[in-house]
């Protein structure tokens, strides 16, 4: 239905029908009051040449002669009547149906009617009295008020009324007849505009249809043109726009071919942006990135991509130049490269940004100048250590056998601290790079964990320490993970809990579950990090205060760093906490799935 109206077939249908209905309308409305009107002054008519009569009659005669009889004779078939003296007495009467005397003293005691027993004037009204058919219904009447007269003198009053039945029904054939009318004008009406719409609204629904099939990229079809008129030539305007669509399409469809594989094939990002700075392309490696901002920013920021971005694209598209910069976000480093984008008016419509990610390169460098500042800063007291030795026993200068064994021993042990410091260095250095390989396999978690941390019961017993091991995981609970690795980072930290903490301490490895998560601590009684040095404590080469260290055994300041790395690779992560004075804590999350 809706469809119907929204043609033009509806739409002429629809007018002609207003139209048709409005001129029904207007000549109802006026035909129906011309008759109300006419039968109105007919039956008034009536009703006084009926009184007339009845008048004339009784002039001639005695008013007391007029009977029921007469009365009967006198009035037609629809109007009855009575002769009352005053209010109260009625000499003769024709009434029909029912209700009579109550018609006849509604009559009787009408204010209005009342005047006619004290004047010479007729009184005709239309009035709402009870129905003659039905006992409670109410109905509309003529009514006149006749006096009746000898010389001038009141003798008494007629009254005659009448019930409009013939005008209700000559009222409801025309409304019948006017109905039929508008049935059949709205039948020619409806097959005058589908005649119309087969001449007229046929070919603009095939042109609908092929612009629609155009809009789809269907360009085959071809619109008749047999017609001359108007719709002919646009016909033909139609075929010919076809075509050229089809062309440009064409055209511009291996030219956003090539477009998107040259930006599909670059590594470096690439983003098209609006004037008002909206995003109109990127390619894949744009994508991941602004993927990456819009989480770190959140959904609830208008603006989700780097403020400094931001500011580059406001320079750009103010002052029209090229603009490029090195630039470090979130500790990620980027070249970003903005130029601007200018219209065949020469207007600036918008920038177009090419961003590199160099935090891969640049963390190789800066780890390869690491590397070397570590090794020749942590090298050279042990070379120094060793050359000074040396030097020592070559010339001479050790007398006795003891003395030069001990040097030998010091140069020894410094040449396995430095082996030490070497490997430790290369470890560290494949992790940070990410080339470290994990062998993963399911293993029981008690088991494993409780075995590394009774290897060190022993080293514990002499250092007078307490070891203990607490799990509130299942024997038969299994966990993906490299176990050297994690070996490495669970002896580490055992290690460093034991040479940190005083005779009669305590050491305790504790495993638990935290949501999806392993949770593994690490805590010990001894002395604690002061808090301005936690921040740093997974850096590499970083030692707090020397004082906290209670043996001569000195590490090589990469355990942590390499223990962080290690954990991280098996997405999870490690942190610190802890009070000087009362102890150190580590912890590390592996995820169990």
């Amino acid at each position: 239905m809706t469809r119907i109206w929204n043609s033009i077939v509806g739409k002429l249908w629809a007018t002609i029908l207003l139209l048709v209905s409005f001129v029904l309308f207007i000549f109802t409305v006026a035909m129906l009051e011309f008759l109300d009107d006419f039968h109105m002054k007919q039956a008034e008519s009536s009703l006084k040449q009926t009184a007339t009569t009845i008048s004339n009659i009784v002039a001639h005669t005695d008013i007391d002669q007029i009977t029921d009889e007469l009365l009967e004779d006198l009035l037609n078939g629809d109007t009855n009547g009575f002769i009352a003296l005053n209010n109260q007495t009625v000499i003769s009467s024709y009434q029909t149906g029912i209700n009579q005397e109550k018609i006849r003293n509604a009559l009787l005691n009408s204010k209005e009617f009342q005047r006619v027993f004290d004047t010479n004037e007729p009184l005709i009204r239309q009035m709402i009295l009870s129905s003659q058919a039905d006992e409670d219904k109410m109905e509309s009447y003529f009514v006149l008020g006749y006096p009746l007269s000898i010389e001038h003198e009141v003798q008494g009053v007629l009254f005659i009324y009448q019930n409009p039945s013939a005008l209700h029904e000559t009222t409801n054939q025309t409304t019948k007849i006017v109905f039929l009318s508008a049935f059949i004008a709205f039948v020619l009406t409806t097959f005058f505009a589908f005649f119309l719409s087969s001449k007229i609204t046929l070919p603009l629904r095939k042109m609908r249809a092929y612009a629609f099939d155009i809009a789809k990229g269907k360009f085959d079809e071809q619109l008749p043109t047999n017609q001359s008129d108007e719709i002919g030539q646009l016909a033909v305007a139609f075929n010919q726009m076809g075509r050229q669509l089809k062309h440009h399409l064409e055209v511009i469809n291996q030219e956003k071919e090539q477009l998107s594989n040259i930006l599909t094939s670059m590594t470096d990002a690439v983003i098209t942006f609006n004037r008002d700075k909206t995003i109109l392309l990127s390619n894949p490696p744009a994508d991941r990135l602004l993927q990456r901002w819009f989480i770190r920013n959140g959904v609830d920021k208008e603006l989700f991509l780097p403020e400094e971005i931001y500011a580059m694209l406001d320079h750009v598209l103010t002052f029209e130049d090229k603009l490029e910069e090195d630039l470090e976000i979130d500790g990620s480093y980027y070249r970003i490269t903005i130029s601007p984008l200018k219209s065949s008016g020469q207007a600036i419509r918008g920038a177009i940004a090419v961003i590199r990610d160099m935090t891969e390169q640049i963390k190789l460098d800066k780890l390869r100048s690491d590397f070397i500042a570590n090794v020749s800063h942590e090298l050279r007291t042990p070379i120094a250590m060793l050359q000074g030795y040396s030097e020592a026993i070559i010339d001479g200068v050790v007398e006795t056998e003891e003395d030069k064994n001990e040097m030998i021993k010091i140069i020894y042990d410094e040449s396995q601290r430095m082996g030490r410091l070497v490997a430790d260095l290369l470890d560290l250095a494949r992790m940070e790079s990410g080339h470290t390989t994990l062998v993963k396999e399911s293993v029981p978690i008690n088991s494993v964990f409780e075995r590394i941390t009774q290897k060190f019961s022993q080293v514990a017993k002499e250092n007078h320490i307490q070891l203990m091991f607490h799990t509130e995981m299942s024997d038969d609970v299994l966990i993906n993970i490299d176990e050297d690795r994690i070996e490495q980072v669970l002896t580490n930290l055992i290690d460093n809990a034991i040479r940190h903490t005083p005779e009669d301490g305590s050491v305790t490895v504790s495993l638990e579950q935290e949501l999806s998560y392993l949770k593994v601590q690490v805590s010990d009684t001894g002395e604690g990090i002061p808090k301005e040095d936690l921040p740093f404590v997974f850096e590499r080469f970083y030692k707090a205060d020397k004082a906290r260290t209670r043996t001569r055994k000195v590490g090589t300041g990469l355990g942590l760093a390499i223990a962080k790395n290690i954990v991280e690779a098996h997405n999870g992560n490690i942190r610190v906490d802890s009070e000087v004075g009362e102890g150190t804590t580590f912890t590390f999350y592996l995820p169990l799935n």
